[in-house]
This record gives C-alpha cells, structure tokens and sequence, in this order.
C-alpha cells in the first residue's frame, strides 16, 4: 500500500507537526527535552512508586524485638522487607550487631551506628535524586528557548514590515510572522510547566521519605542507646 505524496506532504503540514515545521529551528531542542522529561518522569515515577509503602509497622515492629535483644531477628525482619526504610535499619542493626560482638566500647559503637545509617541514608537520596536535575533544567531552560525563539520570529517579522513597507497591509504583513514567533513560547511553556510540576512532585516525594528516615534512625538510636545502658548497668 503506498501513499500519495502529497498526503503526505498535508500531514506533515496540519497538526501538532505543522505547528512544529512553522516554529522554526528553536522548536526541535524543545521537542528534544518535552522527549528528555517525558523519559525522566516514567523512570522516576516507577522507581519512587516502592516508597508508598507505609513503613511504620515495621519499625515499630523491629524497635519492639531490638528492645528486646533480638538483634538478628530485627535484622532478618528489615532483610525480608523491600524499601529504602528497611534498607537502612538494616544497615544501622548489622553495624550494631557486628561491634557488638567485636566487643566495642559503648560510646563508640553508638556513635559507628549513627555514622553508618548516616553515609547509607545519603547514597539512598542520591539514587532517589538521580535525574531530577534534567528535570529542574528542561523546566528552566524549555520556556527560555521558547522566548528566544519568539525574539527570532519577531525580528523576521518586523524585518518583512520594513521590507514591505508601501506595498501591503503592515498589520498582515506583521501577522503571519508574529503567529510563528509565538508558537516557540507556547511550545516551551508547553514542556516547562509540567516538568516544574513532576519536579515538584517527585521532590515532595522524596523530602517526605528523608523524614521517615531521620525519624526512623533517631528511633533506633534511642532503643541502642538503652540497650547500650543497660548492659553498662548489669556488668
């Protein structure tokens, strides 16, 4: 089946793609970065989609056997959980449970914990955070394009009304190359504003988890702490 060029040639001339052919060369490095974002967004949406998981009940749950002296089965709990929350408890108790056993000074091994989750709760936010700077940057710099692009076409623009002045309508001769100029804005408004939107979402999402995270390690340091106390008491 084949079809006619000049179908083809109407095609590309209607809709979004001849919207895209008048806008002139500063429309296809937005399109590049709406193509960029788009990418970025589902990457990211899937990959934050596991801190949905409410993580209050385990840690509730693994503070209740810590407090108790089940240290590895606390461990075994968060190893069998998915989520960065469980990750870094786990972390936090593997420290615990291997200086423990080294035999480390109270103070010491509190202070190796803290600094454990600490280092591993930051590589976490780094890989949450990955990719958000091509967002935060196509937000900026899309709508820009799409004010340089509209200065060009208004240059042109004006440039055909000098050149034809006498000859037609100023107002039809500005009106066309006017139209044009603003498609570029209208296009990077278009891809800025809803990758402002999704990096706003995506960093709520993440400033939410730092928090459960802060909370969670404060807890678990409190319960070390305890048991740390009274271990110095019994000996």
């Amino acid at each position: 089946m084949t079809f006619p060029l000049a179908s083809i040639s109407e095609f590309f001339q209607s809709g979004a793609s001849g919207l895209l052919l008048e806008g002139g060369i500063f429309m296809w490095p937005i399109l590049i970065m709406l193509v960029v974002a788009l990418a970025v967004i589902i990457e990211r949406y899937r990959s934050l989609r596991m801190l949905d998981d409410d993580p209050s009940e385990l840690r509730e749950e693994v503070l209740e056997m810590l407090s108790e002296d089940r240290v590895e089965e606390a461990l075994e709990r968060c190893d069998s959980a998915q989520g960065p929350v469980p990750a870094i408890l786990a972390n936090g108790l593997r420290k615990y449970l291997v200086l423990r056993r080294l035999n480390y000074d109270p103070a010491q091994l509190e202070n190796q914990v803290i600094k454990s989750m600490e280092n591993y709760g930051v590589h976490i936010v780094a890989a949450l955070e990955k990719h958000l700077p091509i967002l935060a940057t196509v937000a900026s710099v899309a709508p820009m394009l799409g004010f340089l692009g509209t200065v060009q076409g208004m240059v042109v623009a004006f440039g055909d009304i000098e050149a034809n002045v006498g000859q037609q309508n100023i107002v039809q001769a500005a009106a066309s190359g006017i139209r044009i100029a603003l498609l570029t804005t209208c296009f990077g408004l278009i891809v800025g504003i809803p990758a402002y939107l999704a990096f706003n979402y995506f960093t709520g999402i993440i400033n939410s988890f730092v928090l459960q995270v802060e909370s969670s390690a404060a807890e678990l340091i409190e319960v070390v702490t305890l048991r740390l106390t009274l271990q110095q008491e019994d000996s």
